[in-house]
């Protein structure tokens, strides 16, 4: 996969890692999320890549958040707006991708640190460390994406008071929030990331990605919509060769060998 300055990426059996490597803590300025946007097209665009890891460098963060010097240069009201659009239609890329995204948070993911990872559809977080949305102490808001996932992942009351506060969360309270999905030590996190996109990695394509898109989009969705489109992506994959592959391999007592057609 390409190499890039403040972007670095890998893959091995069929998982994409994709790194944030901006020291000294990540931050997001420009150039690296140019860098994150060419990186996730790249993943999405390759076959070869059926399951993607996104996590920082080093050992303080994941991603810190955004680069402050560069948000105090906004000066209109159309500049902002024009860059808080741009940045969530990087992370709506990985929102609304085919194939599963898993943020390892292998240190503390602040602001838009956070933001990213809960853009992924899974997050892993060492058990050092911390999240939170913190803009309210600099007099902004969240302005790619948090102020929307964070209420649709813990719920409004709680949201509503991280955000307004500005106070970070321990790895263990995440989890009770389900704002994460495991908590595994600060050592493991890379590793146990990979192993849960490996293992989505070896199921068909074909399912993940109905299963992805039906879950995605039917949460915006009245849940009579929901069930509609849960019924026309079942019926998209019941009727592939993958389906009738599953069904001979789980007869003949097999491991299905899956072709994502």
């Amino acid at each position: 996969m390409t190499e890039r300055q403040f972007v670095k990426t890998s893959l091995e059996d069929r998982v994409a890692v994709i790194t944030i490597d901006h020291p000294p803590v990540n931050a997001l300025n420009e150039a690296t999320i140019s860098e994150l946007n060419a990186a996730l097209d790249e993943a999405l665009a390759s076959p070869a890549v059926k399951a993607v890891v996104l996590t920082g460098g080093g050992q303080m963060a994941f991603v810190a958040g955004a680069d402050i010097h560069e948000f105090s240069k906004l000066s209109t009201l159309a500049e902002a707006q024009a860059v808080s659009r741009q940045v969530q239609s990087v992370f709506a890329k990985i929102e609304c991708a085919p194939k599963p995204f898993i943020a390892a948070i292998n240190g503390v993911a602040l602001g838009g640190g956070l933001e990213l990872a809960m853009a992924c559809h899974m997050r892993i977080i060492g058990d050092r460390a911390k999240v939170g949305q913190p803009e309210i102490n600099l007099g902004i808001i969240p302005g790619w994406g948090g102020t929307q996932r964070l209420a649709r992942l813990v719920g409004k009351a709680k949201a509503v008071e991280l955000i307004l506060t500005g106070d970070s969360v321990t790895a263990q309270e995440a989890y009770r929030l389900n704002l994460v999905n495991k908590v595994v030590p600060g050592g493991e996190v890379l590793k146990t990331a990979r192993d849960l996109a490996r293992k989505i990695a070896g199921k068909g394509a074909l399912a993940t990605r109905a299963a992805l898109e039906a879950i995605t989009l039917g949460l915006d969705q009245p849940l009579d919509g929901g069930l509609a489109l849960e019924a026309q992506k079942f019926g998209e994959v019941v009727v592939s060769n993958d389906a009738r592959e599953g069904a001979a391999a789980f007869l003949q007592k097999r491991q299905p060998v899956f072709k994502d057609n």
